[in-house]
């Protein structure tokens, strides 16, 4: 894919970015090579491989799930402005 100076100020514009002519011809160099590798990977031949959530093979450990702190709910809504039937109740904010 050819890329022109007037496509990199207008990508520059799109994600608001204030680009000056040097700048914009810095960076009509890094993208153009940017876009010649995506052009060799599209030529990779991919069948049959399926896709991955994540490049390593590794699984999260998680804790156990126990209470580890006590209840304070009662205490914290004694310190509440407003609570009704266990919830706070707050100011309207969208009308």
């Amino acid at each position: 894919m050819a890329l022109e100076h007037a496509d990199v100020l207008r990508a520059a514009h799109l994600a608001r970015l204030g680009l000056n002519d040097d700048e914009a011809a810095h960076y009509l160099d890094d993208l153009g090579r940017i876009l010649a590798m995506v052009d060799q990977l599209q030529t990779l031949d991919t069948e049959g491989v399926a896709p991955l959530a994540h490049p390593l093979e590794t699984t999260q450990r998680l804790r156990a799930d126990e209470v580890t702190e006590p209840d304070q709910r009662e205490a914290f809504q004694r310190c509440a402005p407003a609570v009704e039937q266990g919830l706070y109740l707050v100011p309207r904010v969208v009308e």
